[in-house]
């Protein structure tokens, strides 16, 4: 007998609950933290693994029989469920660290492989960006909707960088083409807020390889916004795109296909080079 659908209202309360409350814990921890670094090189806190650990825990209160992919916790757990939470307790840690504001808890559940709620919580600018699939998407429960850019000379373009410093010298030959047809670039240091941002139309574009918990709310927040969502390269058959970071990028309508042809054109002028 097949289970009863969850209303997405109810998930949506869930997720956004549970953001409020680990936001709340990594406000008041922020100032006695226990800093470690994971493969010596990205930086965790004790906050970290306590907001992950409040979010599952609340999770599985509600829903014993759900999955969690979380970046602390389970890591590794597959993908292929029908019901399915993404988890990044705090996308921005060495922000969080360094006492900057651009700090998120995202939660996102997806049922068979398709996102259908979402929630990225700011506790320190107090901002909570939200969506349910195909009803829209707000910012502080107020409807968002991205900015109308038409040219990439006026356009204001979000990247980030890897911890792994390996790929840097294509990741320069990307942002200085970028760089050389944008109005300007920003760094954030949290690929959740970026692309919220631009769900919000604060930036037109963004552009980065992440992690699937760094960007599988804030997808689905931008394109309820009406933001397009895709990959700089054709992605191999099977691979579900809502839960894919490689090389993601997320831009305002007009501008996807011409950033879109930027990069690629970078990185076949990077191959060349390397011949």
């Amino acid at each position: 007998m097949d289970q009863p659908q969850i209303s997405s209202q109810i998930l949506y309360d869930t997720a956004l609950q549970l953001a409020q409350k680990a936001g709340n814990a990594i406000a008041r921890q922020r100032h006695q933290l226990d800093i470690q670094f994971k493969q010596g090189t990205e930086l965790v806190t004790q906050a970290d693994v306590a907001a992950d650990q409040i979010i599952r825990d609340g999770i599985l209160a509600h829903f014993p029989d759900h999955q969690i992919l979380s970046e602390e916790l389970a890591p590794d757990n597959p993908t292929d469920c029908e019901h399915l939470w993404v988890i990044d307790p705090i996308d921005g840690t060495v922000n969080y660290a360094h006492l900057h504001p651009q700090v998120a808890i995202s939660i996102a559940y997806y049922h068979q492989g398709e996102a259908q709620v979402a929630v990225v919580h700011n506790p320190f600018l107090n901002e909570t960006f939200s969506a349910i699939n195909g009803l829209g998407a707000w910012l502080n429960q107020q409807p968002i909707q991205c900015a109308t850019t038409q040219e990439m000379r006026r356009a204001l373009i979000a990247t980030g960088f890897p911890y792994d410093k390996h790929d840097i010298p294509q990741l320069i030959q990307r942002l200085q083409a970028v760089l050389t047809q944008c109005a300007d670039i920003r760094r954030l240091g949290s690929a959740a807020l970026d692309i919220c941002w631009v769900a919000c139309g604060r930036l037109d574009a963004y552009y980065e390889t992440v992690k699937p918990w760094d960007f599988a709310a804030a997808q689905l927040i931008a394109r309820e916004a009406g933001v397009q969502f895709g990959h700089i390269h054709a992605l191999p058959e099977g691979i579900n795109p809502q839960l894919c970071g490689e090389n993601i990028i997320l831009a305002v309508p007009a501008l996807f296909g011409p950033l879109q042809q930027l990069l690629q054109q970078a990185d076949i002028s990077f191959a060349s080079k390397k011949r």
